[in-house]
């Protein structure tokens, strides 16, 4: 009974403080009716949708803008998206490229949606350069070597529990009713990445190698929270010249690399030309992949794998 006691008195500590921050957001107020009676929320990616559908259930209807098989770099929104972003009461946003040019359309068309960004106090990192490991060869032929900031943020555990945390408060504020359930569902789902981030700790823990080869460089975010090092092949969507691929051979071999990860949405023929170079085996891992905990899981025991050769 003491223990119960205490668990409910942290609750009513916390939801409180939860709709305080929640409140402390800019956005406008939750107006939109609800369709078919339930709260609809429209997320950027699916990742997003997982931790919406963890903390909610069944209570909120959730749409997600970027599909399996889109570049969420070049993905432009089909009518029928645009729609189901008119019908909603919460736009989750996370940074990537594509929210900078369409949530102002989508505030447009919604003007009382809450636009509430799910990355919210996740310090960002420098998108990699994929030649910072060059001395004497600049970055895609002379060009400025700053790639602005790395949006994959959600690719870590230690971020995943920050955006569980800012869609609880999201989604607190929207239904307050339902404070209580949403709680407990955020709870069980922290405990679930704390076991993962144990997990993938030990995975990882006595590699003697610890850089890895991408294609896009996504994984930057999961690289540093568990000391790891990628080399990509592409960034911002550009091409790696002949030299740049040559050098990129070179490093490969310096760095005994025998797995190149790719992701389903990108051409990856540069990486495959890379792979026959070496004798390596291409890995599709996908940073958008639904099931969040699952995949980071997936990811972890790629690299385990590759960096263990």
């Amino acid at each position: 009974m003491k223990t119960k006691s205490f668990t409910a008195l942290l609750r009513m500590v916390a939801i409180p403080l939860l709709l305080l921050l929640g409140a402390c957001q800019t956005a406008p107020a939750h107006n939109q009716p609800p369709v078919n009676g339930v709260p609809q929320v429209t997320v950027s990616i699916p990742p997003q949708a997982f931790f919406v559908e963890r903390i909610a259930g069944d209570a909120i209807s959730v749409n997600v803008m970027v599909q399996p098989g889109d570049n969420v770099h070049t993905y432009e929104p089909s009518p029928e998206q645009m729609k189901m972003v008119s019908n909603s009461q919460i736009f989750f946003s996370i940074g990537v490229e594509y929210e900078e040019n369409w949530i102002p359309r989508f505030t447009d068309i919604n003007p009382q949606m809450a636009v509430v960004d799910s990355a919210a106090g996740i310090q960002r990192i420098e998108a990699a350069d994929p030649h910072e490991h060059e001395e004497d060869v600049d970055s895609h032929d002379n060009e400025p070597a700053d790639h602005g900031l790395d949006p994959h943020v959600w690719l870590a555990p230690d971020h995943g529990k920050r955006i569980a945390e800012n869609i609880l408060v999201a989604l607190v504020e929207l239904v307050p009713s339902k404070a209580e359930h949403f709680q407990e569902n955020y709870e069980s789902l922290i405990t679930e990445i704390d076991e993962l981030d144990a997990k993938i700790s030990t995975a990882l823990a006595n590699l003697d190698n610890r850089r890895f080869m991408v294609y896009h460089p996504a994984w930057g975010y999961f690289a540093e929270q568990y000391q790891l090092t990628q080399f990509p092949i592409e960034i911002g969507g550009q091409e790696p010249s002949a030299r740049e691929l040559a050098e990129l051979v070179k490093l490969a071999r310096q760095e005994n690399i025998k797995v190149i990860f790719v992701q389903p949405a990108f051409n990856t023929a540069n990486a495959e030309t890379l792979a026959n170079e070496l004798d390596a085996e291409v890995v599709l891992i996908d940073p958008l992949d639904y099931d969040w905990l699952e995949n980071l899981n997936t990811a972890a025991e790629a690299f385990a794998n590759a960096l263990s050769q």
